[in-house]
């Protein structure tokens, strides 16, 4: 199990919806636009094509990037879930 960060700049609004609630499926939002996902690579790949089909080459971007499996990870400000609740490959508040 890997996990990657999936990022998009989408600009039309009707896809812009269409691939986050395709991504919020499949993978954690993190921010507006990035999305942490936890699989291996054949589940990244059917992922990313799927989601090739519902974007626009010409004007749409749409990227995914490993993570270090031993990587340190932080979080800053607000947190992405409520109160409380802790998703258990996201770090608490630094």
């Amino acid at each position: 199990m890997s996990e990657f960060v999936i990022c998009y700049d989408i600009a039309d609004p009707r896809r812009l919806a269409r691939v986050f609630r395709h991504l919020k499926k499949h993978a954690m939002p993190l921010q507006y636009s990035v999305f942490l996902f936890s699989g291996d690579e054949r589940q990244l790949n059917r992922i990313m094509d799927e989601l090739a089909r519902l974007i626009d080459d010409g004007e749409d971007d749409l990227r995914a990037y490993p993570l270090p499996a031993r990587g340190f990870k932080a979080r800053l400000g607000k947190a992405t879930l409520p109160e409380g609740i802790q998703w258990s490959n996201l770090p608490p508040a630094w």
